[in-house]
Protein backbone atom coordinates (compact mmCIF):
# COMPACT_ATOMS: atom_id res chain seq x y z
CA UNK A 1 0.00 0.00 0.00
CA UNK A 2 1.70 3.48 -0.72
CA UNK A 3 1.81 6.13 1.49
CA UNK A 4 -0.39 9.29 0.51
CA UNK A 5 1.57 12.25 0.29
CA UNK A 6 0.51 15.14 3.02
CA UNK A 7 -0.91 18.39 0.71
CA UNK A 8 -1.33 22.01 2.39
CA UNK A 9 -4.82 23.07 3.08
CA UNK A 10 -4.29 26.22 1.74
CA UNK A 11 -2.10 26.60 -1.81
CA UNK A 12 0.44 28.95 -2.04
CA UNK A 13 -0.85 32.39 -3.47
CA UNK A 14 0.46 32.54 -6.57
CA UNK A 15 3.28 35.39 -6.36
CA UNK A 16 6.14 36.35 -3.89
CA UNK A 17 5.22 38.51 -0.83
CA UNK A 18 7.79 40.72 -0.66
CA UNK A 19 6.71 43.01 2.05
CA UNK A 20 8.93 44.18 4.69
CA UNK A 21 8.02 44.64 8.15
CA UNK A 22 8.48 48.43 9.62
CA UNK A 23 11.51 47.76 11.66
CA UNK A 24 12.84 45.66 8.32
CA UNK A 25 13.14 49.96 6.73
CA UNK A 26 13.55 51.17 9.69
CA UNK A 27 15.72 50.07 11.61
CA UNK A 28 18.68 50.22 9.02
CA UNK A 29 18.18 53.45 7.87
CA UNK A 30 18.51 54.70 11.95
CA UNK A 31 21.40 52.74 11.95
CA UNK A 32 22.65 54.49 8.78
CA UNK A 33 21.43 58.11 10.39
CA UNK A 34 23.58 57.11 13.69
CA UNK A 35 26.70 56.25 11.51
CA UNK A 36 26.39 59.58 9.86
CA UNK A 37 26.09 61.21 12.72
CA UNK A 38 29.09 59.77 14.44
CA UNK A 39 31.28 60.61 11.52
CA UNK A 40 30.18 63.93 11.23
CA UNK A 41 31.48 64.73 15.02
CA UNK A 42 29.60 66.97 17.99
CA UNK A 43 30.89 69.97 16.74
CA UNK A 44 29.19 69.55 12.76
CA UNK A 45 26.02 67.84 13.91
CA UNK A 46 25.59 70.41 17.01
CA UNK A 47 25.81 73.01 13.72
CA UNK A 48 23.67 71.09 11.55
CA UNK A 49 20.51 70.75 13.35
CA UNK A 50 18.37 74.21 14.26
CA UNK A 51 16.75 72.77 17.32
CA UNK A 52 19.26 72.54 20.61
CA UNK A 53 17.54 69.53 22.03
CA UNK A 54 18.19 67.44 19.08
CA UNK A 55 21.72 68.60 19.25
CA UNK A 56 21.46 67.72 23.32
CA UNK A 57 20.58 64.15 22.53
CA UNK A 58 22.60 63.99 19.41
CA UNK A 59 25.74 64.29 22.13
CA UNK A 60 24.42 62.25 24.57
CA UNK A 61 23.64 59.58 22.14
CA UNK A 62 27.30 59.72 21.49
CA UNK A 63 29.24 60.00 24.49
CA UNK A 64 26.65 57.01 25.61
CA UNK A 65 28.15 54.83 22.51
CA UNK A 66 32.19 56.29 23.16
CA UNK A 67 31.86 54.43 26.59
Amino acid sequence: MAARADTPAHPPASGIDTRLPWWGVALPALAFAVLLLMIAGPGEAHAATGDPGLAQLVARIQQVLSR
